[in-house]
């Protein structure tokens, strides 16, 4: 090549790299590091140019060497600007994608087919090339023998799939991590503590690797176990049927709802004294392994309270519970002044007598739920009311075409599912918990007596439940104050009738 000619290719090696760099720049950012290599062979090839045009001006001999090494440079930059043409922009936008190693390798003999016709055009005999190319390759397998199986082992496992950037793999000695990167001598795993495990290509090969969350070649859910004991004396059958219907009563976040949790009865202890359960859910996202298993044990806890299905305590401790200055009569009155106390402040029962309050302080009982979880469901029947002591919670309206939307969001002290329990009326929303909430619940049964003993109550309360229910109407429906005050009307008597009805008066 004259030195026209290869100012030529030098402008049109610049031009190529314009293109190229807008179409990374365009089509695929997180290459730039390729432009940066073209950029470099580029400004080098340059350089050479220059370097034998000064040499030629001053007539050396090196003048020639000089150019083969510009060819050299010419030819590398144009495999390059092919290889990124091809591999980094056209392939990916056609939605097919080969691994780096085949692009690597692709570049890698089109370098050694450059460098054989580049010194042949410049006289040395072809043999000569290749048995000198022979030569090398024996001595670098000899010195470098450990670093080539990396390699090869990089090769085979970007080839034949097995393994594929962002699995999750566990390693044979425990560890786990999500797959990063897999370079030529090493794979890069990414663990959930921050850290990051560099893995010999050759020990990934000749070790056992377990793939996280894959089957038949696709991703699924990854099994995760959360382990609890029960005292022996409450049945399995009741404790796998709380558990199970907590776990599936609301979505838990980064747990699969198909296939659903369940809970299954795993061991008895050897003394008796409790059974071994464990809940078994899907992870979806590995990376999230213990907040995941966090929130479902704060599910299965909040729904075993509610059960009143307590915890086994080990058999070989003694738990003393030291009562300097409360009796278990002063206790209870204490926990019984607490309800009442809640009880005053629940804009509902304001029409109540003391006495009364009392009465309906001795029904109510505690219920504790974990966030997320659905504390009542739209279009269920239940006659009874929730006090909400602690936390807050989100009432919602499914939406006809699907979907729910946010009607109100209640804190404690509150309540909602008054309905139900005046009126024997089906859920109007959904309410879920979106903090840990303890609630107490009142039945129809703990209200009827104050209700038929004092029937004039029933008007008063239908026109407090009758403003309650235009306020959620009024937030779902965007009603303005006029049509407010005509809809409070008609509800109060259609809730003053439904009373009456659910109560027999």
């Amino acid at each position: 090549m004259d030195l026209t000619g290869s100012i030529v290719g030098l402008v049109v090696a610049a031009f190529g790299l314009l293109l190229t760099a807008g179409a990374i720049n365009r089509w695929a950012p997180h290459k730039r590091s390729r432009v940066r290599r073209i950029l470099v062979l580029v400004v080098l090839y340059a350089l050479a140019l220059a370097t034998a045009n000064g040499l030629g001006r001053i007539g050396s001999d090196w003048s020639t060497r000089a150019m083969a090494v510009a060819e050299l440079l010419a030819v590398f930059t144009f495999i390059n600007l092919v290889a990124v043409a091809i591999f980094d922009v056209l392939l990916p936008l056609l939605r097919f994608e080969l691994t780096t190693i085949v692009s690597d390798l692709t570049v890698g003999a089109g370098y050694l087919v450059g460098i054989v016709l580049v010194l042949h055009g410049r006289g040395m005999n072809f043999s000569d090339v290749l048995t000198t190319g022979a030569v090398v390759s024996g001595v670098l397998a000899l010195s470098l023998q450990s670093t080539l199986g990396n390699v090869i082992g990089g090769v085979a496992l970007q080839l034949d799939g097995s393994i594929q950037v962002g699995e999750w793999i566990a390693l044979e000695n425990g560890k786990q991590g999500r797959v990063k990167q897999i370079r030529w001598r090493h794979t890069v795993l990414e663990t959930r503590d921050w850290a990051t495990i560099v893995v010999p290509n050759s020990q990934l090969l000749g070790s056992h690797i377990t793939i996280l969350g894959k089957r038949d070649g696709h991703g699924v859910p990854h099994r995760m176990w959360v382990w609890f004991n029960v005292d022996f004396r409450h049945p399995p059958t009741r404790v796998i049927e709380v558990v199970t219907q907590a776990l599936r009563s609301s979505p838990i976040e980064r747990v699969a709802a198909d296939p659903a949790p369940n809970c299954v009865c795993m061991d008895f202890a050897k003394d008796g004294s409790y059974a071994s359960y464990a809940v078994r859910y899907w992870l979806t996202d590995l990376a999230a392994d213990d907040p995941t298993n966090s929130a479902v044990r704060a599910r299965v806890h909040a729904a075993l309270r509610r059960a009143d299905i307590p915890l086994a305590r080990p058999v070989t401790k003694t738990f003393l519970e030291l009562e300097v200055r409360d009796t278990a009569e002063q206790r209870e009155a204490k926990h019984r002044g607490q309800r009442l106390k809640l009880i005053e402040t629940i804009q509902l029962f304001r029409p109540l007598n003391p006495a009364e309050r009392e009465q309906i302080a001795e029904h109510v009982e505690l219920l504790p739920f974990a966030a997320g979880e659905t504390i009542t469901r739209q279009g269920a029947v239940a006659h009874w009311l929730y006090i909400l002591a602690r936390g807050t919670v989100e009432i919602r309206a499914n939406l006809e075409g699907g979907g729910s939307k946010q009607v109100a969001t209640l804190s404690a002290p509150d309540f909602f599912g008054e309905m139900g329990l005046m009126t024997g009326a089906p859920r109007t929303a959904d309410v879920v918990a979106l903090t840990d909430c303890e609630c107490f619940r009142l039945g129809r049964e703990g209200f009827e007596d104050v209700i038929l003993k004092r029937p004039e109550l029933v008007e008063e309360l239908s026109q407090r439940l009758a403003q309650r229910r235009v306020e959620l109407l009024a937030a779902r429906e965007g009603l303005d104050a006029e049509a407010q005050k005509a809809r409070r009307a008609s509800e109060e008597q259609r809730i003053l009738s439904a009373i009456k009805t659910f109560f027999g008066l």
